[in-house]
């Protein structure tokens, strides 16, 4: 990945789970160590796009990790068509690169997650979005730490 900010060696990668009726954010630390919830917008929103820009200006991002919904045998259903034709609209929009990345089981993992830590079904919701990116986010950070320690061993 290439530096951000000033020459600093940080840099910070966004994730996004994209559903069809809200969107998921996640952003990682600038050590690309751990990913953290940022928020939910509605997919239908106007303001979706500028949002995205914005969050991705401001937090000095310099690669977007895409989930990308497979079904349990592998193969891509309409929910991963949608998660590509929503890549292929951020492409159009930044030079930022973009990744898909396999989440099946994220927002399994996200709603457990959340009920183990106590959430009410309210928040739950609010929130659900934005905690399945963050582990799709953590999931392809812990996934690229495991290769570079291969590749040095």
């Amino acid at each position: 990945m290439s530096a951000t900010g000033g020459g600093s060696g940080r840099t910070r990668v966004l994730g996004i789970d994209v559903g069809s009726v809200r969107i998921g954010l996640a952003i990682s630390d600038e050590t690309c160590t751990l990913a953290s919830p940022v928020a939910t917008v509605p997919n239908e929103s106007r303001t979706l796009w500028a949002r995205i820009e914005r969050e991705m200006q401001d937090r000095q991002v310099d690669r977007v990790v895409i989930g990308l919904p497979r079904l349990l045998d592998g193969s891509e259903g309409d929910a991963a068509q949608g998660a590509r034709a929503f890549a292929a609209e951020l492409a159009r929009r930044t030079t930022i690169a973009i990744e898909l990345w396999d989440e099946r089981f994220t927002t399994t993992i996200a709603e457990r997650s959340l009920i183990e830590s106590g959430v009410r079904r309210k928040r739950r919701r609010e929130v659900i979005d934005s905690v399945a990116a963050a582990v799709l986010l953590q999931s392809w950070l812990d996934s690229r730490r495991i290769a570079a320690t291969r590749a040095t061993s």
